[in-house]
């Protein structure tokens, strides 16, 4: 059960009056980076400013009690942006809440199988791939407010693709002065980390923003003319249950569970070389799980690790899960004291917060690395995962990128795994001298390499014995596993050979082999005198049988 076993636990066990202060300051500073990130987020996702604030709050205090991570910092990122925002346009607010519990009951699931190590079978260029596309995504959805610019007919396109067609179609009403502000915020982005590293760069810009339109008038749209600002508590509310709801919703579940689930463990591995410290990645699901739940029901939208976050908090001195509650502590402080304020952040200065995320998490040096570097075949994945994300969406991405890399990966394996015939045996003797020794003429050996499943099953039938042959020796010391395919194909392979008067000896067969063939059978039709430990015995047995 220690898997399960949330981090804070084990953390308390030895906790210091030191390191609690260290904490309560990176928890501070952390909530201050969350706050314009928060509100920005969850306007990007369709939902209103407090939204954001919610997920941060509840999500991150509930990941941080229950997860499986020492200095993860949890709530709202750019990359469920774009998706959460299709969802609440198909399905509104109340679809949205069901699909994240929902997906937080796939986390929980998941974690209950142990599933959380599963990560490490997604391919980098996949991860790639879908990344740089949800910052595409997220900056062709930010072009509107960026740029001031007024849909024509009142549209409000869901799709990335419509967006874009959208926008140039309505670049004529740009307002120039939405530019400057928003130009202005993204320049403070920019240049002010290489500055001060203290005070955060988004909040500074959100400050800019503000005087810019409240102070010398320039016309900008503000949170405050879009939607209305709520300062008040999280208050629970359970969405409403039917099976056809749930049926609806539940692709879009599956889709959040997965990329919360993704991402949440990448930002858990990056932690982890800061600290030097092992995450527990089952435990991590089942927090993941719990705090999205706990999100839906208190009004906010899915929640994930987030890396920035998370650094941020390391490099601010948090070490233990008690940054990240004292964040969500701070931020609900903040929500009830001076969220009010917050229609005064114009929505240019929004915008340019979410490509300037969007530019830190594309990780564009990386995806042109690959591209120089990588094998065609992985270029092709890498590309299609990103075209896939920003044209279609995630999940499409991800199943189809992941059954390319399968494929991928069978026709990689299947050229490694062969059948070759050979006469000679080799030995070294204690003086290293090498002997060769003739294989007698009614004995055919066959060297099977690599594993043996059902794209190189094929293989075993390919193998024509001599009209003299006798015995054939199959040498399997090189096949590390074998599936029902290729059992199939033995047995067939075996029996044809008895009905020739032709005696099939193994050599060498290996753990899993040896377990299959038992099972399937095939261990009693070869005989238990015919499968050898070794090439000597094997050799022997087929001399005997001349």
């Amino acid at each position: 059960m220690r898997q399960f076993k949330p981090m804070l636990f084990s953390d308390l066990r030895d906790y210091k009056p030191n390191q609690l202060i260290r904490d309560i300051i990176a928890g501070v500073i952390v909530a201050i980076i969350a706050l314009p990130l928060s509100i920005a987020l969850a306007i990007a996702s369709g939902v209103g400013p407090e939204a954001g604030l919610y997920t941060a709050i509840v999500a991150g205090f509930i990941t941080a009690f229950f997860g499986g991570s020492s200095v993860q910092i949890s709530g709202p990122t750019a990359a469920f942006a774009t998706i959460v925002a299709g969802i609440v346009a198909r399905s509104g607010v109340e679809g949205l809440a069901l699909a994240t519990i929902i997906a937080g009951v796939l986390l929980i699931i998941m974690a209950v199988l142990k599933l959380g190590n599963l990560i490490r079978f997604i391919p980098h260029t996949i991860t790639t791939g879908f990344t740089a596309g949800i910052a595409v995504t997220l900056v062709i959805g930010q072009l509107k407010d960026f740029f001031g610019v007024s849909y024509l007919n009142g549209e409000a396109p869901i799709e990335t693709i419509e967006k874009l067609k959208a926008f140039i179609e309505s670049v004529s009403t740009i307002n120039y002065q939405a530019v400057i502000v928003g130009l202005a915020c993204l320049l403070v982005l920019i240049v002010w980390p290489k500055i001060c590293e203290k005070v955060p760069a988004s909040l500074l810009a959100v400050a800019v923003g503000i005087i810019m339109v409240k102070g010398f008038g320039m016309q900008a749209n503000t949170i405050g003319d879009l939607f209305t600002v709520n300062g008040s508590w999280p208050a629970f509310r359970l969405p409403v249950f039917s099976l056809s709801g749930v049926a609806a919703v539940f692709p879009d579940a599956l889709t959040i569970a997965l990329l919360a689930g993704i991402e949440s463990l990448l930002s858990c591995v990056v932690a982890d070389g800061m600290v030097n410290k092992k995450h527990r990645s089952n435990a991590e699901l089942l927090g993941q799980g719990l705090g999205n739940i706990g999100s839906a029901l208190f009004g906010g939208i899915p929640a994930t690790g987030a890396i920035a976050r998370t650094a941020a908090n390391v490099k601010n001195g948090g070490r233990t899960p008690i940054s990240g509650m004292v964040h969500s502590i701070v931020l609900l402080i903040v929500l009830v004291v001076l969220m009010p304020y917050a229609a005064w952040i114009p929505m240019p200065a929004i915008a340019a917060i979410l490509i300037h995320v969007a530019y830190n998490m594309c990780q564009w040096r990386q995806f042109v690395y690959l591209v120089k570097t990588s094998p065609k075949s992985d270029i092709l994945i890498l590309v299609t995962t990103f075209v896939l994300t920003v044209v279609f969406d995630l999940v499409v991405a991800i199943e189809v990128g992941l059954i390319a890399a399968c494929i991928l990966f069978m026709s990689r394996l299947s050229k490694e795994s062969k059948v070759e015939s050979w006469q000679y045996v080799e030995q070294e003797d204690a003086s290293g001298d090498k002997k060769l020794r003739l294989v007698p003429k009614h004995i055919s050996v066959y060297e099977l390499k690599g594993p043996m499943f059902f794209a190189v099953a094929g293989e075993i039938a390919k193998i024509e014995p001599k009209p003299y042959t006798k015995c054939i020796i199959l040498r399997m010391r090189a096949v590390p596993s074998m599936d029902t395919d290729a059992l199939i194909m033995l047995e067939q392979f075996v029996k044809k050979c008895q009905e020739q008067g032709i005696t099939v000896v193994f050599s060498h067969v290996n753990e899993q082999p040896m377990k299959a063939m038992r099972k399937s059978g095939l261990h009693e039709l070869v005989k238990e005198e015919n499968i050898c430990l070794n090439i000597e015995s094997a050799l022997e047995r087929g001399a005997a049988l001349q």
